[in-house]
């Protein structure tokens, strides 16, 4: 593991542990199952299927052979993109006997080989000035593949605001599908907001709006989850609404548009105080998309609004932000959701798809839905009816003294599992290995605010003359004795 010198007090295994932590604590008494949509061991979903379980029943690779493991084949997704040491974010998926993924800062499309590592076909997005000038580039999480007709199609969004639909077999864009029959649509004209260029989309002092996660197809809908600039980048309070899109996937013709900063009339338009609805950004979905092929339900994950560290431009509590949301798939009309966090100001997004289990508590059976946090939390819904399978708490949380912010007094607290990692940080929390670790910890966060979950950013004139406990700062300078490292204030979208 790569440690700096101040951090080189942290244990080993404490990054994995956590997520090892977050798979077993939601293994309660009376059993878990999760859907399983491919057959065969495939993998066409991001998350293995449509309930992001992420398992496999593949049982070739087991502890006593995996020491024996040897690289059969190497493939270099560096090599479409025009840096050598571009970070290459996304989860080939397998189908129907190949491998697919994205690579590269166009976000290309390849079909491999998955015995020899062959390239058996590439795609990518023509040199435009979007994908040129759009953020995420190299966020493409993963492509969708679902047969229609008989025929396999591979479903991707480009960093330039773009849906493809590609046949799995060539890689052509298929003929006659979408806006002038090139295989494409363009999600900008469909967002309902402003007057976008079609070469080179939004204008800058508009905002920023591309795509992170791929699509997902329920139903014969395909549902395009859409996200911005990340929102500790972000320098101005007016951005662009990143809606869910959604399309038939057999013609690539525009079905329904679900609103994440509601409009007039609309459920939630009333928590965006002051007008703030207006001219507020973001709340896209960065992170993949769940859904329930059985009730036709697609569950999406969302972040804050514009932007991640400041909301007294967006008073109230800014629904539909950092929320999980279910819409029927085929009319984009809600059928439930649930707030995770009021007027997030934490970087506190919705990091993860959702997991669709079965649950048995207390001897009935309960079709459910897990939402895991960078808070550590696991809220556990009823994915059919968004009741909580065991209550939440609404607990009173620290106020900020920054400047025109006004916090929601409380926050939602799930009761059952217990959170999965530390939260907060106190001084009984650093390390004592020695007494002078100990006090070097102590010197160092002297002018650190610490404090408990939703710990309010401070800025930089502040009265208490201290500085934000910000995640940089934890990396560098806390340690813990003997547990893992608090999450909160770690990165995401």
């Amino acid at each position: 593991m790569r440690t700096s010198e101040s951090s080189a007090f942290l244990h080993p295994w404490s990054q994995w542990l956590s997520a090892l932590i977050a798979l077993t604590v939601l293994l309660p008494a009376g059993g878990l199952e999760g859907r399983q949509d491919a057959e065969d061991g495939e993998w066409r979903y991001w998350g293995a299927d449509a309930a992001s379980t992420r398992y496999s029943p593949l049982d070739q690779i087991h502890a006593d052979n995996f020491e024996e493991l040897e690289v059969a084949w190497t493939w270099h997704a560096s090599n479409f993109s025009p840096e050598p040491d571009f970070i290459y974010r996304g989860t080939p998926i397998y189908a129907d006997g190949r491998l697919y993924a994205v690579a590269g800062a166009r976000r290309a499309v390849v079909s491999l080989d998955p015995a020899t590592g062959e390239t058996l076909w590439m795609w990518r997005m023509p040199d435009n000035p979007r994908w040129a000038k759009s953020p995420r580039q190299n966020y493409g999480k993963s492509v969708h593949y679902e047969v229609l007709d008989g025929r396999g199609v591979i479903f991707v969004t480009t960093p330039g605001a773009w849906l493809v639909a590609l046949d799995a077999e060539t890689g052509l864009p298929l003929d006659g599908w979408g806006n002038d029959g090139e295989g494409l649509v363009d999600l900008k004209t469909d967002l309902g907001v402003g007057d976008p260029d079609p070469w080179h989309g939004f204008p800058d002092e508009d905002g920023v709006f591309t795509t992170s996660s791929g699509p997902i197809v329920v139903d014969g809908v395909v549902v395009v989850p859409s996200t911005g600039e990340q929102g500790y980048f972000q320098y101005r309070k007016e951005d662009i609404p990143n809606h869910i899109l959604a399309y038939d996937a057999r013609t690539g013709e525009f079905l329904w548009r679900f609103h994440v900063i509601p409009q007039p009339g609309e459920h939630g338009h009333e928590t965006w105080e002051d007008g703030s609805w207006e001219y507020t950004g973001n709340v896209g979905s960065w992170a993949p998309l769940s859904a329930d092929h059985e009730r036709g339900i697609v569950y999406i994950p969302t972040k804050a609004g514009t932007n991640d560290y400041y909301g007294g431009h967006r008073p109230g509590d800014g629904l539909f932000g950092t929320s999980v949301i279910a819409l029927d798939a085929r009319t984009g009309e809600r059928v439930w959701h649930y707030q995770l966090v009021r007027h997030d100001v934490w970087n506190y997004d919705t990091p993860h798809a959702p997991q669709l289990v079965e649950l048995t508590v207390d001897g009935e059976r309960i079709p459910a839905l897990v939402q895991v946090t960078k808070q550590s939390f696991a809220y556990v819904f009823n994915r059919e009816t968004g009741e909580p399978v065991w209550p939440f708490e609404y607990r009173e949380v620290p106020q900020s003294d920054v400047p025109g912010e006004r916090l929601s007094p409380v926050q939602p607290f799930p009761t059952r599992p217990a959170p999965f990692e530390m939260q907060g940080i106190t001084e009984d929390d650093l390390i004592d290995f020695t007494p002078e670790l100990r006090q070097q910890a102590l010197e160092q966060l002297a002018d650190v605010q610490i404090g408990p979950l939703f710990n309010p950013p401070l800025h930089r004139e502040n009265d208490l003359g201290k500085r934000g406990f910000k995640h940089t700062l934890f990396r560098q300078l806390c340690w813990t004795r003997g547990r893992t490292r608090s999450s909160p204030l770690r990165g995401g979208g």
